[in-house]
């Protein structure tokens, strides 16, 4: 099934033209309304007339996470305030979140992006859409929402959590496609076992799951689990939430609405963008968004990029899934986690040493992630009493500017690990 048959089957001679002309457009457009911008184009010795075709964008600088940080709130928007319709946010390594505005506009290309991913998950306007991803700032549940209303099928906006109810309205409301993480999923499935539902119980036919890295093996489990069609979907924040990407029914690579996002793959380390079929960084413009336009952003997700027309009849270039990241940021179920906001953490507080490791594990199909923090021997060797209300504290903290729950274990002095070179900082066990 199509959403847009015409853009999703384009030829890629007629593509290449529109994505060019849309480029034109936005290297002009940002260089005239956003100071950062301007500046770092000038910083290159270019000019926008410069930048002509997708051949001239490798001779523009990279935006990384940090420029955000920096400009916070408002200093990437490219239009007036007033024609801001609505923020969503990530978090940020110190807790303060990474801001994205969004006009009317930037709305409705998302909602069409959305739309064009459902319907090729199978999606359609018989469809009860279960959303089981957060809403709020996270742009998970609302990114899914309008896609959803947009398609014509009937969204249930359950949000994330209270698993025994997403279930009774499952069977209740015959709900037809789930959306969440993949982690979630399992956690519904075991969930499922234990309260003696029966699959058969259920009208679910699909998923689609993102917001963290996910195997193979993981989607077969799935699948045989709740016997459905496990479908991949690839988002973030900065660009635009989900939609980015998303695979079709044949789940052969996830297929990258192009005439809105350009991706380039290129060499973590050097920069260089890469052929197609060689691994390494995705990076992505924004060629449509007005509110806060993306020029060559660097996303640090490693994937592949596969041209040629899908099995399903789509031609949008396709993505392999994520395979890894190239920083050190963890994605902790759907939530953004930087070891460095750990530290600023246990820095503001004082009462540890400077040594502290994350271990983040996975254990009944959900993330669980526990801080070891290393205390003085004074600390160490003092009453229980006075131990257990520091790692609350340090819990407490780590929850609020993480977003996310973790379990926090003192340990004695040099506990853990020396490094000669980078401290180990993140211990992953999960098997994805």
């Amino acid at each position: 099934m199509f959403w847009n048959r015409p853009v999703e089957t384009m030829g890629s001679e007629q593509l290449a033209d529109i994505q060019s002309g849309r480029l034109k457009e936005l290297v002009g457009r940002v260089y005239n309304q956003v100071p950062f911008y301007r500046e770092k184009i000038q910083q290159t010795g270019l000019l926008p007339e410069d930048v002509n075709s997708l051949e001239d964008l490798a001779k523009l600088p990279f935006i990384h996470k940090q420029d955000m940080r920096d400009n916070y709130p408002y200093g990437l928007f490219a239009v007036p305030l007033s024609e801001i319709v609505r923020l969503h946010a990530s978090s940020g390594t110190t807790g303060r979140p990474t801001v994205v505005g969004y006009t009317k506009r930037d709305i409705g290309m998302w909602s069409e992006v959305m739309a064009r991913s459902l319907t090729a998950a199978g999606v359609s306007r018989q469809s009860f859409v279960q959303i089981a991803y957060g809403y709020g700032l996270f742009t998970g549940g609302l990114g899914v929402h309008y896609g959803a209303e947009l398609v014509g099928a009937s969204v249930i906006p359950v949000s994330s959590g209270n698993t025994h109810r997403q279930l009774l309205l499952m069977k209740d409301f015959g709900t037809t496609a789930l959306a969440c993480t993949p982690s979630y999923a399992l956690h519904i499935a075991e969930t499922m076992r234990e309260s003696g539902i029966n699959r058969e119980e259920l009208a679910l036919k699909v998923g689609i799951f993102g917001a963290e890295p996910w195997s193979e093996r993981m989607r077969k489990e799935i699948e045989e689990e709740l016997g459905i069609k496990a479908i991949d979907i690839y988002g973030l924040s900065e660009i635009i939430g989900p939609g980015v990407a998303c695979e079709c029914e044949a789940q052969d690579g996830l297929h990258i609405n192009e005439d809105h996002f350009y991706p380039e793959i290129i060499n973590p380390e050097t920069g260089v963008v890469l052929p197609d079929g060689e691994k390494g960084e995705l990076v992505i413009t924004t060629l449509t968004k007005e509110g806060m336009p993306m020029v060559r952003y660097r996303t640090r997700d490693l994937t592949v990029l596969q041209r040629g027309t899908c099995s399903c009849g789509r031609t949008l270039v396709r993505m392999g899934k994520v395979l890894g990241r190239s920083d050190d940021m963890l994605i902790i179920r759907g939530v953004n986690v930087f070891p460095s906001q750990v530290e600023t953490v246990l820095l503001e507080l004082g009462e540890t040493s400077p040594h502290y490791q994350l271990i983040v594990d996975r254990e009944d199909n959900m993330d669980l992630l526990t801080v070891m923090v290393e205390v003085t021997e004074d600390m160490f060797s003092d009453e229980v009493r006075r131990l257990e209300i520091l790692e609350r504290k340090i819990k407490e903290a780590l929850s609020s500017v993480l977003s996310v729950s973790a379990k926090v274990k003192l340990v004695g002095p040099k506990t853990i690990a020396r490094s000669e070179g980078k401290a180990v900082r993140v211990i992953d066990k999960r098997k994805i």
